[in-house]
Order: C-alpha cells, then sequence, then structure tokens
C-alpha cells in the first residue's frame, strides 16, 4: 500500500465527509427561516386521541433522528402492552447500525451511501442481532458534552472505510480498527450490567425488559412504479440494508395511521421536511393551495398565521416529487396523535428529536395531506393494519 496516497485520500474524503456530517445542523437553520412569531395565536387545536409516549429527546449535531423516533416509538410501545417504559439507548442502536453499514459499505467495495442516516427497521435490525441498553448504560457522551456531535467521528470513520476498500488487500483487522474507533468517541459498550438491582446483558436487557418481536413490525411505502400490496425494496440512500417494504396506495398511508392511532398504536414516520410549508418553529406543516414561488410576499409571510386551504395530492405527483429529488428521506419523527383546527381539519401529533425549542415544546400538527405527499415510509405493529389491507397484503 501506498500510504502517501491513502493520507491524501483519507484527508479528502474526510472534508467531503464534513459536508455530510453538517447537513443535518444546516437542515434545522434552514426551517428556522419557515416561521411566524405570530402562528400559535392563529391555531386552535383540540386533542382527538393523543397517546402515551415519552419524554422530549434532543439528538444534537447527530443524524440519528432514525434511531431517536424509533426507540420512541418502542418506548410507546412498551407502554401500549403495558409496561413500564425505559429510555432506550439510541446511540447503542445507532452504533450498531454503523457497523453494519460498514459492513455493507466493504462487501460492495465502497457502492454504498455512508453517513449517519438510516431507517426505522434499522433500530428493530440492531434489537434483533444486538440487544439494547438502557441510556443511562449508553449515553455515547464519551468527552464531557451533554449533547451528541458526531462531525468528527464520521469524519474519521468513513475515512477509514474508504481507505480500506482502497487497499489491495483488505485485512481482517479492519472491523476491530473501526470499532475502536467508534469506541474512542462513544465508549465501550458494557457486556453486564446492573438495573433496578438486576444483572443484564444487553440480550437479556432487550429480551426481558423490552419485551418486543421485531418481527411483528411492518415497514410501508407508497410508489407508483412497483405492485401494490407486495413486498419491494425502497430505493434511497439510507435502506444501506436493502430491507422490503409492503407497497400501499398514497390514500392508505393515511389510512393506516388512523386504523393504528385509533387501536391504541402509534407510528413511525419517516418523511421530507425541506418544503416551505414545513415549520420547526410554528409547528405545523400542509401543503399550501398555491406553491410557494406563486405567492405575493404578503402570503409568504402568512403562511403560518392560522389554517390555510391545501391543494389535493395525487399519487402522480407524489410519484413526480419523488423521483426527481424534491421529496427526499430527510427525518425520521413518531406519530403519537390526531387533532383538529377550529376549522375542523385533523392534523397528526408528531413528537420530533430537536428537543423542546418550537411553540409546540417539542411536538408538531401535521396535515394528512402532508403525510400523503411527503411520507417515505412508515413501520407500525401488524395488529395497528386495518383487516382488509392485512389480506391484500398476506400478512
Amino acid at each position: 500500500m501506498n500510504w502517501n496516497k491513502s493520507l491524501v485520500l483519507a484527508a479528502s474524503l474526510f472534508a467531503a465527509s464534513l459536508q455530510v456530517v453538517q447537513a443535518q445542523d444546516n437542515l434545522i437553520n434552514a426551517l428556522k427561516t419557515n416561521q411566524n412569531d405570530n402562528s400559535k395565536a392563529g391555531f386552535t387545536f383540540t386533542e382527538i386521541i393523543n397517546l402515551k409516549n415519552t419524554s422530549i429527546k434532543n439528538q444534537g449535531s447527530s443524524g440519528t433522528c432514525w434511531s431517536y423516533s424509533g426507540n420512541s416509538f418502542l418506548e410507546s410501545e412498551m407502554i401500549r402492552m403495558g409496561k413500564e417504559p425505559v429510555e432506550i439507548s439510541q446511540i447503542f442502536s445507532a452504533r450498531n447500525t454503523y457497523l453494519g453499514k460498514a459492513k455493507n459499505y466493504v462487501r460492495l467495495h465502497g457502492g454504498l451511501s455512508l453517513g449517519e442516516g438510516g431507517q426505522f427497521h434499522d433500530v428493530l435490525n440492531a434489537f434483533r442481532h444486538y440487544g439494547a441498553l438502557p441510556q443511562t448504560e449508553y449515553t455515547g457522551l464519551h468527552y464531557g458534552s451533554d449533547k451528541n456531535n458526531f462531525g468528527e467521528m464520521t469524519n474519521m470513520l468513513d475515512a477509514m472505510l474508504a481507505t480500506f476498500v482502497k487497499s489491495k488487500t483488505l485485512t481482517p483487522n479492519w472491523e476491530k480498527a473501526y470499532t475502536a474507533a467508534m469506541d474512542s468517541y462513544l465508549g465501550e459498550v458494557p457486556k453486564n450490567f446492573q438495573y433496578k438491582g438486576k444483572s443484564y446483558t444487553p440480550r437479556t436487557f432487550a429480551d426481558q425488559v423490552i419485551g418486543i418481536n421485531p418481527d411483528e413490525y411492518v415497514g410501508i411505502a407508497s410508489v407508483t412504479d412497483q405492485p401494490y400490496y407486495n413486498k419491494f425494496v425502497l430505493l434511497i440512500p439510507d435502506n444501506w440494508s436493502f430491507d422490503n417494504f409492503y407497497n400501499v396506495q398514497i390514500n392508505d398511508l393515511t389510512d393506516i395511521i388512523d386504523n393504528a392511532l385509533n387501536n391504541g398504536y402509534t407510528v413511525a414516520w419517516a418523511t421530507d421536511v425541506s418544503e416551505k410549508s414545513f415549520s420547526w418553529k410554528n409547528g405545523v406543516a400542509y401543503v399550501p393551495a398555491k406553491p410557494f414561488e406563486q405567492m405575493t410576499p404578503q402570503e409568504q409571510q402568512e403562511m403560518f398565521v392560522g389554517p390555510k386551504p391545501e391543494a389535493k395530492i395525487t399519487a402522480e405527483q407524489r410519484q413526480t416529487a419523488f423521483d426527481n429529488y424534491q421529496t427526499t428521506d430527510d427525518h425520521g419523527m413518531h406519530i403519537v396523535g390526531l387533532a383538529k383546527d377550529q376549522t375542523g381539519k385533523e392534523y397528526y401529533i408528531v413528537k420530533n428529536s430537536w428537543g423542546v425549542t418550537n411553540d409546540y415544546k417539542g411536538y408538531l400538527y401535521v396535515t394528512k395531506e402532508f403525510v400523503r405527499y411527503k411520507t417515505t415510509s412508515l413501520l407500525v405493529h401488524k395488529d395497528g393494519i386495518q383487516k382488509g389491507l392485512k389480506s391484500k397484503m398476506k400478512i
């Protein structure tokens, strides 16, 4: 191996991957412009369903929304099952996912998207293969910070992997080196630990305390170029494991969510949040009747001042937005309830992982039309799906 070339390669990849690491912070900063100081006064929300969920968390400077929302979903599943919920270590799930992604990256000779992103099934797969830890036992905060900051770690890990696959002979030590680098940033994984006076391993904690069965959960997506109600591989960069999703029609997305909520099941929701009509600060997302570019400056200013008319989205419009990258898999959140505004329009109550920094202390109100338009995937317990649809899907 030519070490001078390898160092140059690692340095260039370090700089390039910095752009990926900064993407999450850039997205949040961009969304700060989608806001109005008088928004909350213009809405009156009445709760219809509000299922129990655990406290709002903050993923910090890390692209781990999928792990925070996926584990929040599992915590609500514990509540639904009559268990006392425990905050599950989001970083333990993420760490194990990064190792799995690294293995696929090496096997595909670098032909795989890296970065910190993932999908909800990654939480289930990590649970299935590695177990789980309580947050108190594995915070990933290894050097004095009270929030995640994955920038330096991700740069290092991505550069290491690129160097490995460029070598002519891959040594069996690459995985040890990669794991050691994660240990140095996130801390070593405890083999045994005490929780409420009992001794556990990650495996026994997952099985005995959390007690969910990963095989009971179903991934849902909606595209027009695959047969409906069959499984298919959703081709998005964060589906690095090439997991299957059930393909449903556009209106099935909200029908599934409605049925789940009405029967006590929350839903994990992956979506695009880059639209001007998604306001994190104001905690509202909808599909304007008029495109942002066609609005007057006054209309743009008042986008979030009270309920507004919405466009009706077709399956073809949804697919076009997905195909031309207008809809991308930006963010994962957790749908925990249903509300209506003063006009009677229904919104989903959505739990986020960006702290309690918006008008609704970490929650958002999202219209059904926005969900039909911008959803990339859902994760739900199979029994949260209506029987007729389950029959079509052969679940």
